[in-house]
């Protein structure tokens, strides 16, 4: 069996969020630290530690304006500060580690495209599912995951890429890119996006070409495994069977998961296994295995190192004993939760067959 490949590196620490940001570098640390305790990349015959190239700029305006590019550039090189009216830090050095970042999406994208690896899992910062073709947001500067699904469809000619979005947050900036076209279906499950991000609603499903493939899962705050398992099993694996993807990649946010300070869901690190056992199956069904995981959002640094050990263990066979607290349901949210699934299915019946 070929390794999983972990693509990391120490230069990821150097963007600098500030004191008190939830976005900050002790994630990443709690993560190495995780897995060098749990001696999952001491396994030399399942994992490779991988360090990746910085994206160029040609590989950053397959998706970003160059005018987006020179303004992430320009205000780093000024020293930093917010790149939109929010939360969007920047320090001097977050150019150069945003286009690591990128980089380090792309470098896992091939890695397995030419089979050299199994799969892998690209433990990058800052993160990027909000970030649109002209704008940075919610912690994101560059949209890793749409350079390396846009680098699958433009130069590698692949037709049918899969990006299965499971951050609590919506991905708007990954949902405009692929709006208009049907080589990228995306899938996001999401808490509900009123507040923020403000997009990633069931009626938002595509134009033109892409019509039928954006389906939003907007699920209600505080949702608990129960619901989640019903929208993994009636919504996202019926139409990824459909689908047949050649690639798939996952936007693996885990602030979904129960005490995030900023996700606001209610996920046990069980439904963490089990979406990536039904991932697995995916991958080796449709695309030889062919999965690339980025990591999105995730705040709780005391049980992220765990959940993103738990992850990694799952891709390559590794044994590991993970760390739960059981979550128990909620009647009236399992209820909305209920309506909310029914009503994309019946939104989605019009472009694929959902089970009844």
């Amino acid at each position: 069996m070929k390794k999983t490949a972990v693509v990391f590196t120490p230069k990821f620490l150097d963007h600098d969020t500030g004191n008190g940001h939830p976005e900050n570098s002790k994630r990443l640390k709690v993560v190495m630290r995780e897995l060098q305790n749990s001696n999952i990349l001491s396994d030399v015959d399942k994992y490779e530690l991988i360090e990746p190239e910085q994206a160029t700029i040609e590989d950053l305006e397959l998706t970003h304006t160059s005018q987006h590019i020179q303004l992430v550039k320009r205000i780093c090189e000024l020293g930093g500060g917010l790149l939109d009216s929010g939360d969007t830090v920047v320090s001097p050095k977050s150019y150069e580690v945003a286009r690591y970042a990128v980089g380090g999406a792309l470098k896992a994208v091939d890695l397995v495209f030419t089979k050299k690896y199994r799969n892998a899992f690209s433990m990058i910062r800052p993160p990027g599912h909000h970030a649109g073709p002209y704008y940075a947001m919610g912690f994101c500067v560059f949209n890793n995951i749409a350079v390396a699904a846009k680098h699958l469809t433009k130069r590698l000619h692949l037709d049918r890429v899969l990006i299965l979005d499971i951050d609590s947050h919506h991905g708007n900036g990954t949902q405009e890119i692929f709006y208009h076209t049907e080589k990228v279906l995306y899938i996001s499950l999401h808490e509900d996006p009123e507040e923020f991000p403000g997009t990633g609603f069931v009626e938002e499903t595509g134009e033109d070409k892409g019509l039928g493939y954006n389906v939003n899962i907007p699920l209600p705050f505080g949702v608990r495994d129960k619901t989640y398992l019903q929208a993994l099993d009636n919504i996202v694996v019926p139409i990824v069977h459909q689908y047949c993807p050649e690639f798939i990649l996952l936007s693996a946010g885990y602030d979904g998961y129960q005490g995030d300070p900023v996700g606001r869901l209610g996920l046990s690190a069980s439904i963490y296994e089990i979406i990536f056992e039904k991932l697995l199956d995916l991958a080796s069904t449709f695309c030889e295995d062919k999965l690339v995981v980025l990591l999105e959002g995730g705040y709780n640094l005391k049980q992220l190192g765990k959940l993103v050990a738990n992850t990694i263990s799952k891709m390559g066979s590794f044994p590991y004993t993970k760390d739960d607290k059981k979550t128990f349901p909620r009647v009236r949210t399992e209820k909305q939760g209920d309506e909310i699934i029914e009503e994309i299915k019946k939104v989605h019946s019009v472009f694929w067959r959902l089970p009844r």
